[in-house]
């Protein structure tokens, strides 16, 4: 069979993370079957799952969480109860003073500051030739709980990612994780949960139906948690009307918007407001676990909204957290999801205006399928459309990072660099700006400042790794001929390896997918 080094590019940059440095040979490979090569990693479906060592489930990291929260507490008062007395004030019958003026706040805060730079003033005694050294700096403090989760499950998917041989399903769990997406910076909980709602909300559906894996999300405490949907109370339900308390739209509205119909989906305000009343009492257990288990998904009766509900023009009489779960349903299969979800598809792997014919016949096996997101993804592989499209995308900040990391064959055993760059590059793991995920276009990442930032991530690599690695080589693992003769010329034209790699780096068989 010949060998098509081309579409074998294709198949590598557009539905993959790049072909991997090393004797891997994946363009080679690749190139003799392009859609075979890619389609295989569809039928390892366990192959999507994500476990290792030390990796907790959800309940047994809110439980962490919640230990930890109380240690920090205890501590705290434990050193309040150590510490001294405070002086009393010279006036023991002066007023205490109560909403400063903007001028006698402006004075104290002087105060502080001279005190401050009266502490940071070298005395003379300290420039003396026998004057004792500074104190040396502490110790970094070491990481808690929090902070060792995230690292550990960003390293966990940084790995498989550089280890897939295509990585066509790691390209799946980050699309559909962006999707539904949630935010690390949202709290501790959101924080140490980040990865674990990956793994379980999103990981064991990528290639199963839509149906399921909305449920899961809308169901995961850390989407609970993330949007406040615990807040949210039935305001005829036992709870609301002790605690004086009413909806959060804030799940329901991400639901409709951006989770299933879509913006111009043909849902109101109203629709939003029912879907509200119709999930309350979805929430999660907490410290206490009165519901049941810390830190699991519960359905609190005493917190829904009683009675039916009407939701885009059908009544839902169902109880409890059957209603909500016949609406999801019921959603999942809308037809405007369908349009919706196949769109957004097309955009992320072929274009940024994605051909209108191949959105229509996934829209048509979405629907016809009932939302067999494998069957989706087979027929975007199958489709002349997405093979003939030129890789004009640009990679996002993490396909880019690793990319990169493919091709120098380094499997990463610290996440910190990774994940300093993401910072870096204005797309923070698992932290996006909003509800509606990272941008998925060339406008939002070929910004001149990013690609600045990309050039100077390039530079850093080329001369850390540069002596040790010669480009040209490099270049025929990532493309082989499928190379441009501009690309070739420049870098052998460089003016030292370093360089060279820098430029490869940075050239559109690394950049464009």
């Amino acid at each position: 069979m010949a060998r098509d080094s081309q579409a074998a590019l294709v198949a590598l940059n557009r539905f993959g993370f790049g072909a991997r440095g090393g004797a891997s040979g994946d363009l080679v490979n690749a190139s003799s079957d392009p859609r075979g090569f890619v389609k295989a990693e569809l039928s390892r479906i366990n192959g999507v799952l994500l476990e290792a060592p030390g990796l907790q489930s959800t309940p047994q990291l809110g439980q962490a969480v919640f230990a930890y929260q109380d240690q920090v507490k205890q501590a705290r008062e434990a050193a309040k109860a150590a510490a001294p007395a405070e002086t009393p004030p010279a006036d023991q019958n002066a007023p205490l003073r109560r909403n400063l003026s903007l001028n006698a706040a402006a004075e104290i805060t002087g105060q502080m500051a001279d005190a401050k730079a009266a502490e940071n003033t070298v005395r003379p005694e300290a420039m003396q030739p026998n004057a004792a050294p500074p104190a040396a700096k502490p110790a970094p403090q070491p990481l808690n709980v929090i902070q060792k989760t995230f690292r550990a499950e960003a390293l966990a998917r940084l790995q498989r990612a550089t280890l897939a041989e295509c990585g066509f399903t790691e390209r799946l769990v980050a699309f559909w994780s962006n999707h539904f997406c949630i935010s690390a910076s949202k709290g501790e909980l959101a924080r140490i949960w980040a990865g674990a709602f990956e793994r379980e909300a999103i990981r064991p559906h990528v290639l199963g139906r839509f149906a399921d894996m909305l449920r899961a999300v809308e169901q995961h405490p850390a989407m609970l948690f993330f949007l406040d949907n615990q807040q949210s109370l039935g305001p005829d339900s036992r709870a609301g009307q002790n605690r004086k308390r009413g909806l959060n739209e804030n799940l329901a509205r991400e639901i409709l918007e951006l989770h299933t119909l879509g913006v111009g989906g043909g849902y109101t305000q109203g629709d939003v407001t029912s879907l509200a009343r119709i999930i309350t009492g979805w929430t999660f257990a907490g410290r206490q676990g009165q519901l049941g288990v810390p830190g699991s998904f519960v359905f609190n009766t005493n917190a829904h909204q009683p009675g039916p509900q009407v939701l885009l023009g059908k009544t839902y009489d169902k109880a409890g957290l059957a209603q909500g779960e016949a609406a999801l349903a019921d959603l999942a299969r809308h037809p405007s999801t369908a349009n919706f979800i196949a769109t957004k598809f097309v955009r992320h792997f072929v274009a940024d205006e994605p051909p209108p014919a191949l959105v229509a016949r996934l829209r048509d096996v979405f629907v016809r399928t009932d939302g067999d997101l494998k069957a989706m993804a087979t027929t975007l592989l199958d489709s002349d459309e997405a093979w003939k499209a030129p890789l004009t995308k640009l990679r996002s900040p993490y396909d880019f990072l690793v990319a990169s990391g493919r091709l120098l064959a380094r499997v990463p055993e610290d996440p910190g660099a990774y994940l300093n760059n993401l910072n870096l590059l204005g797309q923070p793991l698992w932290s996006p700006p909003g509800p509606n995920g990272f941008p998925d276009s060339n406008a939002a990442w070929g910004a001149p400042e990013g690609i600045k930032l990309r050039l100077d991530i390039a530079a850093q690599i080329g001369a850390r790794l540069g002596n040790n690695i010669d480009p040209l080589d490099l270049l025929e693992f990532a493309a082989a001929d499928a190379a441009s003769a501009e690309t070739r010329r420049t870098i052998e034209r460089a003016e030292s390896r370093q360089q060279a790699l820098a430029l490869l780096l940075m050239s559109p068989e690394m950049q464009r997918r």
